[in-house]
C-alpha cells in the first residue's frame, strides 16, 4: 500500500508534518510526489472516462428523441386510419423511450456532480503536489549547499591543504635557487679586451687631469680671498 490509500488522504495531507516526522525527508518527499502524481493520473483518467460516458448517453438521448418523434408519426397515421389500438401501443412505446431519456439525464446530472467532485480534487491535488516540488527543491538545495559547505571545511582546513602549502614552499625554494643561479653567472662579468683596458686608463688620465685643474682653481679662489681679507 503506498502512502495514501485515497485522494483524499493526500488531500488531508499535511506535507510539512510527514517531512518532519520523515528519518529521510529527501527520499520521503519523493515518494510523497510519486503518490500523488500517480493519483493525479488516475484522478484524470477516471474523469476522462466520465466525460466520455456522458457524450455516449446525450448521443442515446438524442436518439430516443427522434425515437418519440418517429412513435408520434405512427400514432397520428394510426388514428387516421381509425386504428385507435395501434395509436395507443404506439404512444406507449414514444413513453417508454421518453423514461430511458429522463433516466439517461438523471445520470449524466449525477455524473456532473462527480465531475466537479473530480474536479475540484484535481485542483486541491496539483496545489499539493506544487507545495511538495517546492519543499523538495527546498531541501534538495539545502542538502547541496551543506555539502559544499562540508566540502569547503574540508578543503581550507584539512591536511590536504597544508600538504599542498608545503609543496608551495619547495617550489619556491627551487626558484630561488634557480634565479641565484642565473645571478651568479653574471656576476664578474666577461674579461675585457686590451682596447677596453686602455680606453679605461685615457679616461681615467682625463679625470685625473680635470680633476687637478678643479683643485687648481679651487686653490685660487681661496688664496685670493685671504689676501684681499689683508688687504682691508
Amino acid at each position: 500500500m503506498g502512502i495514501f490509500s485515497r485522494t483524499r488522504d493526500i488531500i488531508a495531507a499535511n506535507v510539512t508534518d510527514l517531512l518532519d516526522k520523515a528519518e529521510d525527508p529527501a527520499k520521503m518527499i519523493r515518494m510523497i510526489i510519486l503518490e500523488m502524481e500517480e493519483t493525479l493520473v488516475e484522478v484524470r483518467a477516471s474523469a476522462a472516462r466520465t466525460i466520455a460516458d456522458q457524450k455516449e448517453m446525450r448521443r442515446q438521448i438524442t436518439k430516443l428523441d427522434r425515437l418519440q418523434e418517429s412513435w408520434v408519426e405512427k400514432a397520428e397515421l394510426a388514428l387516421s386510419k381509425g386504428r385507435e389500438d395501434l395509436a395507443k401501443a404506439a404512444l406507449f412505446e414514444k413513453q417508454k423511450a421518453a423514461d430511458m431519456a429522463d433516466q439517461l439525464k438523471a445520470e449524466i446530472e449525477v455524473l456532473d456532480d462527480a465531475l466537479r467532485a473530480s474536479e475540484t480534487d484535481i485542483a486541491k491535488l496539483q496545489t499539493k503536489l506544487r507545495e511538495a516540488r517546492a519543499r523538495q527543491n527546498a531541501i534538495v538545495t539545502r542538502m547541496e549547499s551543506a555539502q559544499n559547505r562540508a566540502r569547503l571545511r574540508e578543503l581550507y582546513s584539512g591536511p590536504k591543504v597544508d600538504e599542498a602549502f608545503s609543496r608551495f614552499d619547495v617550489l619556491e625554494r627551487h626558484a630561488d635557487l634557480a634565479e641565484g643561479h642565473a645571478d651568479a653567472m653574471s656576476l664578474g662579468g666577461p674579461p675585457k679586451t686590451l682596447d677596453e683596458e686602455i680606453a679605461e686608463l685615457r679616461n681615467s688620465e682625463k679625470v685625473d687631469a680635470e680633476l687637478e685643474a678643479l683643485k687648481a682653481s679651487l686653490a685660487k679662489r681661496t688664496n685670493g680671498g685671504e689676501a684681499a681679507s689683508k688687504e682691508g
